[in-house]
């Protein structure tokens, strides 16, 4: 994973949105913290892992892996907001299911968003990573998605989204 080019494309989405939108002096760590935690919602809908009232099937994997990448943008924003940078680094495998892997992300948000600490984003990042494994996504999927989903986005921009 190319995690210096992915900053770059954020940086660049960020300042953009910042600069279009009059923000570049606003701190919007807690608009992009709740922002990464809806779309982490967005995501665990999409997956249904937690619907055991309904036995209507998981969204296709293409529309899971978009969902997932939405969250990496912000996720990804977040550090660039506090000056902070995932370092790609071989993580113990943690077997949990979908359920527990979604609440440990949600706990590892709500601790970095509290501290701002480099070693909370790291753990958000690397909780975060997991779920995207578990939901069967390879780094070259992942980073292929990114890459899509900041053209879209700045598309988005072009057309005043």
């Amino acid at each position: 994973m190319n995690w210096p080019l992915l900053y770059d494309m954020q940086r660049m989405l960020d300042e953009r949105i910042e600069t279009e939108h009059g923000l570049m002096h606003e701190d919007l760590f807690n608009r992009k913290m709740l922002a990464f935690l809806v779309e982490l919602g967005e995501l665990a809908n999409e997956t249904r892992c937690f619907k055991f009232w309904s036995v209507k099937p998981s969204a296709p994997a293409e529309r899971v892996l978009e969902e997932y990448v939405d969250g990496l943008h912000f996720l990804l924003s977040l550090g660039l907001e506090c000056g902070l940078f995932y370092e790609s680094r071989e993580l113990p495998a943690v077997e949990r299911p979908l359920v527990e892997q979604f609440l440990a992300v949600f706990r590892a948000a709500e601790r970095f968003g509290e501290t701002r600490a480099r070693g909370e984003y790291d753990a958000l990042f690397a909780e975060y990573w997991r779920l995207g494994v578990a939901l069967g996504f390879s780094s070259d999927d992942i980073e292929a998605a990114y890459r899509r989903k900041n053209e879209v986005n700045h598309k988005r921009q072009n057309e005043r989204y």
